[in-house]
């Protein structure tokens, strides 16, 4: 995705779906195949094993173990096909470290968008998708869109972005994923909600009402004087529990804005799992594994 300025259209000519053909992976594939149609994408449709340790490994079973891998690729890339029949597309195999693997494909391919279902799972339960997914969205150079576990299976023809909400701190990273807020919502004519969680103070420490209206204008000001010919936008300012983390409110939000999309800005970085969001460390992943929409997450 290209974008230059709020409120200008992204362009969108290669798109990313990379699957372990889970049924996680499968829910997001109608993602991937709804965009491509929408914006005259390519998919790239990829699939990385996991590199076993070839260092121990006795000389004689080299040979064996890469016509196994041969194998392996052309069921892959056939299974692939089928699945991305009917548009424009491209099937990828690779071994090694997944998002080592995967980073590469977005610098060959020029990227624009990275799809992925994720199992949502955290700590020993994460497998392959689900801790991967997290380290993707993390470190990807383009927008990430993620799929969880509790977003309902939909056909392409059912994907529609009609309901958006944007949620921000006003870092720079909310900035960089505010221009593909307004964007997506000029493509549909979609309603989109700014949305500013606070942390909810103790009795007495703050004046709620001028802090409200201060941030309200703040967002107001985050609006392009064209936005609203050609979508309808919200700003809301909510508090959240204390000490609790913001993406509970946000969830909640989401839910009684019957969002279906959720898009995030995330702060760039080159390690691996330490990361911390925009928002608050973990923030953006509780979300993507609880939300029942799609979550966009763009780096800054």
């Amino acid at each position: 995705m290209k974008t230059l300025e709020a409120g200008k259209r992204i362009t969108l000519s290669n798109i990313l779906f990379a699957t372990d053909f889970s049924p996680y992976s499968n829910a997001a594939l109608p993602y991937a195949l709804a965009i491509a149609h929408q914006y005259g994408a390519k998919i790239y449709g990829a699939h990385v094993v996991a590199s076993e340790d070839y260092l121990f490994a006795a000389p004689d079973l080299w040979t064996a173990r890469l016509q196994q891998e041969k194998d392996l690729e052309h069921e892959v890339k056939g299974h692939l096909d089928e699945q991305l029949r009917g548009v424009q597309h491209q099937t990828l195999f690779g071994v090694g470290d997944v998002w080592n693997t995967l980073s590469r494909l977005i610098g060959e391919n020029d990227i624009d968008l990275l799809v992925v279902g994720t199992h949502g799972r955290t700590g020993a339960r994460k497998v392959l998708m689900g801790s991967v997914a997290e380290k993707i969205f993390r470190q990807a150079p383009c927008p990430v869109l993620s799929i969880g576990p509790n977003v309902p299976c939909k056909l392409v023809g059912e994907i529609q972005f009609h309901n958006i909400l944007w949620a921000t701190d006003f870092g720079e990273e909310s900035l960089a994923s505010l221009r593909y807020a307004f964007s997506l919502a000029e493509e549909t004519q979609a309603k989109l909600t700014l949305l500013h969680v606070i942390n909810q103070p103790a009795a007495g420490m703050i004046d709620l009402e001028a802090v409200t209206a201060s941030v309200m204008r703040q967002l107001h000001e985050l609006v392009p004087p064209e936005a609203e010919a050609w979508c309808h936008v919200e700003c809301l300012v909510e508090f959240g529990e204390q000490f609790a983390l913001p993406a509970r409110r946000i969830l909640e939000i989401a839910e009684d804005k019957a969002a279906d999309l959720i898009i995030l800005g995330v702060r760039p970085t080159h390690r691996a799992m330490s990361t911390v969001t925009h928002l608050a460390q973990t923030t953006a992943q509780h979300i993507v594994a609880h939300a029942t929409c799609p979550v966009l997450t763009v780096r800054g």
